[in-house]
């Protein structure tokens, strides 16, 4: 079932910086999140990782990937990158950053620059899948293509749920 999807923004970049990715569609629910796509995809929700946009207290975007089955504790994230508070942004707010429609953020070619932050374990995963820019689009790559591509910066601020 390796159906090819047409380019995005994302896998263009990606495909520019010559990175090896493989392409995981899947039917898209709405609220369905990275656990509704890890569980139709036959993946560990800790492999899929959510791209979000969230905002520091002067509205400064900036991004988190995190994995699927994690939350994000914004006061520890906060904390480590020198913010005041984090909050998520709302839908629109986040769609006008990134470029991408909520539930098909993807970190790759956002609209605007914004940094990036990732959960350190993260990085000890040999693959991840991440958006690929569209709702019920992953990519599977080397999570240090995220340090490398994005200069993504390593956080510790999962929360189980």
């Amino acid at each position: 079932m390796a159906k090819h999807v047409s380019l995005t923004p994302a896998t263009q970049m990606l495909k520019a910086h010559q990175v090896v990715f493989t392409e995981h569609p899947y039917e898209y629910l709405e609220h369905g999140g990275a656990l509704h796509s890890a569980e139709v995809l036959g993946f560990d929700p800790f492999m899929v990782v959510k791209t979000l946009v969230m905002q520091d207290q002067d509205a400064r975007p900036l991004l988190v990937l995190m994995h699927g089955n994690r939350k994000v504790s914004t006061k520890n994230l906060a904390r480590q990158i020198g913010a005041k508070s984090v909050e998520p942004c709302l839908p629109e707010v986040a769609n006008r950053h990134s470029g991408y429609l909520v539930g098909g953020t993807s970190p790759f070619a956002t609209r605007r620059q914004m940094p990036v932050y990732l959960e350190a374990t993260i990085l000890e995963l040999p693959k991840i899948l991440i958006n690929g820019g569209r709702r019920g689009y992953l990519v599977g790559l080397d999570p240090k293509v995220c340090v490398a591509l994005l200069a993504a910066q390593s956080v510790q601020c999962a929360l189980t749920d």
